[in-house]
């Protein structure tokens, strides 16, 4: 802990930005060679109508960056301002309860997506050859990953803010190298030939759930020794620090959830000229959120 309070208090600029930066910088380029593969196994099938599921479950995939960026980014960022001035104890209540946030917002989506997977599908342009493949996929990325990807992405934001940015780095990395190796073993040797879409769910979930324990196991480790915290101890979050969370996280999940509703529109739009001109713009539109996830530091991608 006193090493982390020297990087933020007493150590120079440019050694505490690449303390912080270069493990974010090289879990991107991990993460980028992760995106490439797993778009790359799913064309394989030469099945435009695979294609056109994954592009179809991208924007409800995306909603679960949105969440996470609400509590991650904006937790994140009230946590470390708190230890500048301090406030230790209100941090530690601000992770606690950006936890808590994160999980209980989670649920409720993944119960959402549950219930309306069918009509959802069906109104972002699901035809009936394209249907069967994107509930495969959503129910096992979404539904079932939904709590493992905004819940990981939180504990990574609550772990960069206090200076462990090599710790969360590593996770997202090793994420993206699991779902590098296990997508073949599912789609072409566990599963029989047509499932290759349940396939790359199943491994996009297995990763993203096993990032989740090695978050859980940093993070428990972590509040060992600084002021993170799983539980509150029953005390309540200040209003102020509340408002804080939600001002900055929300401008921060917006950006996101603009480019998500563009997406829902070009997919619309494709998806009324055909299957196969919407797996194509699927295609286009990975590269796209390649590019903006990037940008944005998000961690997880399909």
């Amino acid at each position: 802990m006193n090493e982390k309070k020297f990087l933020f208090e007493e150590d120079s600029i440019w050694h505490a930005l690449a303390v912080m930066a270069l493990p974010a910088i090289a879990s991107q380029l991990i993460a980028l060679v992760y995106n490439i593969a797993d778009t790359w196994f799913v064309g394989r099938t030469n099945n435009p109508y695979m294609v056109a599921a994954c592009s179809l479950v991208l924007p409800v995939y995306m909603i679960t960056i949105v969440i996470s960026n609400i509590f991650g980014t904006g937790g994140g960022t009230l946590i470390a301002r708190l230890i500048g001035c301090g406030q230790d104890e209100e941090a530690s209540r601000v992770s606690a309860a950006c936890i808590r946030m994160s999980i209980l917002w989670a649920a409720v989506f993944s119960l959402l997506c549950l219930l309306l997977m069918t009509p959802l599908l069906r109104f972002l342009g699901a035809s009936d050859q394209v249907l069967e493949y994107a509930k495969q996929y959503m129910l096992f990325v979404v539904v079932i990953g939904s709590l493992p990807v905004i819940l990981s992405n939180t504990l990574s934001s609550m772990l960069r803010s206090i200076g462990l940015s090599s710790k969360a780095s590593f996770g997202l990395s090793m994420g993206g190298l699991l779902n590098i190796a296990l997508d073949p073993l599912f789609m072409f040797v566990i599963l029989p030939d047509g499932k290759q879409v349940m396939g790359a769910a199943l491994a996009t979930m297995l990763s993203n759930m096993i990032v989740l324990v090695y978050f859980i196991y940093t993070y428990l480790k972590a509040s060992k020794e600084t002021i993170l915290r799983f539980s509150g101890k029953g005390e309540k979050l200040s209003t102020q620090s509340m408002a804080s969370i939600f001002g900055v996280g929300i401008p921060a999940a917006m950006g996101v959830f603009l480019f998500d509703l563009c997406n829902v529109v070009i997919n619309k739009l494709a998806a009324s000229y055909g299957d196969r001109q919407l797996a194509a713009i699927g295609i286009v539109s990975y590269i796209i959120y390649e590019r903006i996830r990037k940008q944005e530091g998000w961690g997880f991608s399909l």
